[in-house]
Formats: structure tokens, C-alpha cells, sequence
């Protein structure tokens, strides 16, 4: 009966006595429930957050998926103006080779053709000068009517050879 007097029993049987009051009036069922019902509604957030991670994972993906094809087709349009720049390049290369082309030939020919006209020209000079020459000479060598046509037609023969 020693254990009577002591503080800690009779806080011990207040202990008791106070379960079983909170039994009866249905505590434990009200929270068992409560911590159910946290329970639950922490569940349901997880899953949602498990959700939402998911679907931010997915979203994720699929920027990176579309900034890999920007990043492609931005790689492609590059190489594609590189290309056409080439093209550009090479055609307008071309151009201008043919153009320096055509206008050397051009000038080739103005040239070979005033080559051609000069030495004409000189033949003409030449020929006209030995006809003077000759038609002087002749016509004091030769005099009478024997010596104008053997003159005439000698005159008429070096033109022509002359000029061809």
C-alpha cells in the first residue's frame, strides 16, 4: 500500500482513467479519422505533385524537343544560304569570266580588223605612190601615142596587183 502514496501512480491511474473516458466519448474515432483524412489529403497532394512532375517532365521534353528541331532547322537554313551564296558565288564568277571573254574577243577583232584596214591603207599609200612613180617615169621615157597605151595599161595592170 506504499505504492498509494505516491504521485506517480495516481497520475498513471489519471492517465487511464482519462483514455477511457476519451474511448467512450469517441475520441480515438475522431483522430483516427482526422490523421485518415490528413493521411489522404496528403496523399492526394503528393499524387497531384506527382502529377504535375510528370507533367512538367513532359512539357520538359517536349521544349526540348522542339528547341532541338529549331536548333536543326536553324543549322539547315544556315548551310542551305551557305549553299545559295556559293551558287551566287560561282554563277557571277562565271559571268564575269565569260564577259572578259567576250570583250577581249571583241577588242581582238576591232584590233585585227584596224590592223587589216592599216595595212590597206598602207598598200593603197604604196601602190598609189609606185603608180605616180611609174606613170612619171613611163611618161618621160615614153613619148607618142605607142607609149600612152603601152602606159595606160601598165598603169591599169599595177593597180590591180597592187590592190589585191
Amino acid at each position: 500500500m506504499h505504492l498509494l502514496h505516491e504521485a506517480e501512480f495516481w497520475v498513471g491511474v489519471a492517465f487511464v482513467i482519462f483514455l477511457g473516458i476519451a474511448w467512450y466519448a469517441g475520441a480515438f474515432a475522431t483522430l483516427t479519422s482526422g490523421l485518415d483524412g490528413r493521411g489522404k489529403r496528403i496523399q492526394a497532394e503528393l499524387d497531384e505533385a506527382r502529377r504535375l512532375r510528370e507533367e512538367a517532365t513532359g512539357v520538359l521534353a517536349e521544349y526540348k524537343r522542339r528547341r532541338d528541331a529549331a536548333e536543326k532547322e536553324a543549322a539547315d537554313i544556315v548551310a542551305s544560304a551557305r549553299d545559295e551564296a556559293e551558287r551566287v558565288a560561282r554563277e557571277a564568277h562565271e559571268r564575269l569570266t565569260d564577259f572578259i571573254a567576250r570583250r577581249t574577243a571583241t577588242a581582238e577583232a576591232k584590233i585585227a580588223q584596224a590592223e587589216n584596214a592599216a595595212a590597206q591603207q598602207v598598200r593603197a599609200a604604196a601602190a598609189d605612190a609606185a603608180i605616180r612613180v611609174s606613170e612619171r617615169l613611163l611618161r618621160e621615157d615614153m613619148k607618142g601615142g605607142a607609149g600612152d597605151d603601152y602606159l595606160t595599161r601598165g598603169l591599169a595592170e599595177v593597180r590591180t596587183r597592187l590592190r589585191a
